[in-house]
């Protein structure tokens, strides 16, 4: 009987692991920002990139598009572009 059990139990589980993978990464994207942020963390950044990009020294919290992108955290403020300077006439 028991092994009827694990194996019903791994027929559902890797089809969600399958769709977890393939869902959009804007809406994961999403779903990882209000959990972030329900821990009380205001300054951060996820990017999105593809899968054999450079992590760096950010921490990869998902993949996306069917593992072809993933998605990087990065805590602290996120960087800001300089700001343009004025023409000058």
């Amino acid at each position: 009987m028991k092994p009827c059990l694990i194996i019903a139990a791994a027929a559902l589980f890797v089809p969600a692991c399958a769709y977890a993978q393939a869902k959009p990464c804007e809406e994961l994207k999403s779903e990882i920002a209000k959990k972030i942020e329900a821990n009380g963390v205001k300054s951060y950044t996820l990017d999105i990139v593809a899968k054999d990009a450079d992590a760096g020294d950010a921490k990869v919290v998902g993949t996306c598009e069917g593992g072809t992108k993933k998605i990087l955290y990065h805590r602290g403020a996120p960087a800001q572009a300089p700001a343009a300077a004025p023409d000058k006439k």
